[in-house]
């Protein structure tokens, strides 16, 4: 298939390259979907599924539950903190006022 670019028109050769780069385009989405589908192929022979390989299988969220209370406010027994996250004001409280934060210990 030889065409002779020179006896082309601008347009002519702009129409040329246009479907030149889509030809392109499609092409290369058929070739990484023949890949993709080497690939799965090669997976399925060994037992696995692609997902499972490359680490995007869903898998199962932990569930950690409620993490029981580590302290309790004298004051208020209703008031616990598990020891995570950000100190409740009662705790900021006691330790500016001085107080050891195991006195709170449950």
């Amino acid at each position: 298939m030889e065409i002779d670019l020179n006896a082309l028109s601008r347009s002519e050769l702009e129409t040329l390259i246009t479907g030149a780069q889509k030809a392109l385009s499609t092409l290369a989405e058929r070739e990484r979907q023949a890949a993709l589908d080497a690939v799965e192929q090669a997976a399925r022979e060994h037992g696995f599924s692609l997902k499972e390989l490359t680490g995007l299988a869903p898998t199962k969220a932990k569930s950690r539950g409620k993490i029981p209370p580590k302290y309790r406010n004298p004051e208020d027994p209703s008031a616990t903190w598990s020891g995570r996250g950000r100190k409740p004001q009662w705790i900021k409280d006691a330790e500016a006022a001085g107080t050891d934060i195991a006195e709170f210990k449950i």
